[in-house]
């Protein structure tokens, strides 16, 4: 696996396409700080982390609407390939008012409305859509 995030994204996709309520995918740091912010932004319901004998594991429980999971859109914007990087100032522009937007800048993870109020600029990760 080259990307984490890109396969944390992918995994969230494919599970509300096929109508699971549940996720399961490898622990990092980096994809339990991104499961907190959707958890935090409404766009999940629970966020477990599971130790299994040698390794631990992220279980995601995704919002249903009656028996359907709502679909998420989530697109990967910095890639392997091509970083994109936006000052404080660029953020808002980006969002355009749909679903969220994710940047990783000097203090972690975070929405790119916080990171706009906080005046701090960095990766742009991805964008999230509900």
């Amino acid at each position: 696996m080259n990307d984490p995030i890109a396969d944390f994204l992918v995994r969230i996709k494919n599970a509300t396409m096929a109508g699971r309520r549940t996720v399961s995918l490898p622990h990092s740091s980096i994809k339990e700080n991104l499961a907190k912010i959707l958890l935090a932004e409404g766009y999940l319901k629970n966020l477990e982390v599971v130790e299994n004998k040698a390794k631990k594991e992220i279980l995601l429980t995704l919002i249903a609407d009656g028996n359907k999971t709502r679909l998420i859109e989530v697109k990967r914007i910095s890639k392997l390939g091509r970083r994109v990087y936006a000052r404080a100032k660029e953020l808002k522009t980006l969002n355009r008012g749909l679903g969220i937007i994710i940047v990783s800048t000097p203090l972690g993870l975070m929405t790119s409305r916080k990171a706009f109020t906080a005046n701090l600029g960095g990766e742009v990760l991805c964008k999230v859509i509900l």
